[in-house]
C-alpha cells in the first residue's frame, strides 16, 4: 500500500509544491503547523483560491494586489487582508449551510 501511494505521489501532477518539499510519503504525523500548510499548499481563505470555487467574487487583495498566499505572506496589508477573507469565508460557509 505504501509503495502504491509513493508512485502516485511522485508521478502525479497535483501537489507538485508540497511533492518538491516532502517527496517522500509517511504513515507519520508531520510536526507542520496550521499556517506552514495553508502556506505552503496555498488552500486558504485567499481570493485566488476561493474565486476557484465561487466562494469570493474577485482573487484581488484589499490592497488591490492578486490574493495569493505568497501576496499575504509579502505585503503589510496581509494581516487584514487575511482576516476579511477569513471572515468572509466563514459567512459565506455559514449561508450555504442553512440551504
Amino acid at each position: 500500500m505504501l509503495e502504491e501511494w509513493q508512485t502516485s505521489w511522485k508521478n502525479g501532477d497535483t501537489g507538485r509544491k508540497i511533492y518538491n518539499i516532502m517527496p517522500s510519503v509517511s504513515l507519520r504525523p508531520t510536526n507542520w503547523i496550521r499556517d506552514d500548510v495553508i502556506s505552503f499548499s496555498q488552500h486558504g481563505p485567499f481570493p485566488a483560491y476561493l474565486k476557484r470555487f465561487h466562494l469570493c467574487d474577485s482573487d484581488y487583495c484589499s490592497c488591490g494586489g492578486i490574493g495569493t498566499a505568497l501576496h499575504y505572506a509579502m505585503y503589510l496589508c496581509s494581516v487584514l487582508a487575511y482576516e476579511e477573507a477569513s471572515s468572509k469565508l466563514r459567512t459565506r460557509m455559514a449561508e450555504k449551510g442553512r440551504q
